[in-house]
């Protein structure tokens, strides 16, 4: 199966403007922009053919091209990273099977997350959309609770069903865990939500017909218009194999992404 990765990314965030231009320093001293170190883990991924940056900046465009990177230019008019893969998927080279939308916030997403992702899809083909679920350790579990208590909407959770269907997704810490939980004998039941996606062309088409909902609206999450509209989100456990994921969602997160590189 053909797959590629859309990595969108534009400077007028609310929360941090110019995000994808974000120096991170790496263990070698060397700085790079978050859109690059995302496009490096883009290019770790070996069934992905071909990788490309969906946006509607020249900044951001500048930059890709000057470490060799593929642009799509994208509509302002765009909500969020799935209606900017929608409207980059007419300006693809041909049709592929799957498109991987790789959040452009998320560098330290491992390459197996991804191509566990592209294998879940082409295998479930009753499914047209799929999503990385990780269950949290101590250390994600602690930044989810530290974040809200100091009112930051940092990462997202996900909820799902027995088959892995998505139940929900939330910017709060669902579902409740009392304090009083086992960590040595229980196994955590809080899920950190992967920024990345998988889809079939048609369920890409059918996003950009349907109108943002009351569920997205108010957690600011994309995804819940699949959900809100009836279409199934295969969530996919995947394996941290003792790499600490994490997003840049906040100034905060640069010293966190910047330890574990």
């Amino acid at each position: 199966m053909k797959a590629v990765v859309i990595i969108p990314a534009r400077y007028a965030s609310s929360r941090y403007p110019g995000k994808p231009l974000v120096e991170l320093k790496g263990r070698d001293g060397i700085s790079k922009p978050l859109v690059q170190r995302t496009w490096e883990t883009a290019c770790e991924v070996l069934p992905a053919a071909d990788i490309y940056v969906a946006t509607d900046d020249d900044r951001i465009a500048r930059r890709v091209h000057e470490f060799g990177g593929q642009v799509i230019m994208t509509s302002e008019a765009c909500a969020n990273g799935t209606e900017r893969c929608a409207e980059a998927l007419a300006s693809l080279p041909g049709q592929p099977d799957i498109i991987v939308n790789l959040q452009g916030d998320a560098p330290l997403t491992p390459a197996w997350f991804l191509e566990d992702l592209i294998a879940a899809l082409a295998d479930r083909t009753d499914i047209a959309v799929a999503t990385p679920v990780l269950r949290c350790d101590r250390q994600t579990y602690s930044h989810f609770r530290s974040d809200r208590a100091e009112g930051r909407v940092g990462g997202t959770t996900a909820v799902f069903a027995s088959d892995g269907s998505a139940l929900y997704f939330s910017k709060e810490v669902v579902p409740f865990v009392p304090d009083k939980y086992d960590w040595e004998t229980q196994a955590m039941p809080v899920f950190h939500h992967v920024g990345v996606y998988a889809y079939r062309p048609d369920a890409l088409l059918r996003y950009r017909q349907w109108q943002e909902g009351l569920l997205e609206t108010n957690e600011g999450l994309e995804q819940l218009r699949f959900l809100e509209n009836g279409e199934k989100i295969l969530c996919v456990e995947v394996e941290a194999r003792g790499r600490l994921f994490w997003e840049l969602n906040n100034p905060v997160d640069v010293a966190r992404i910047e330890e574990v590189l």
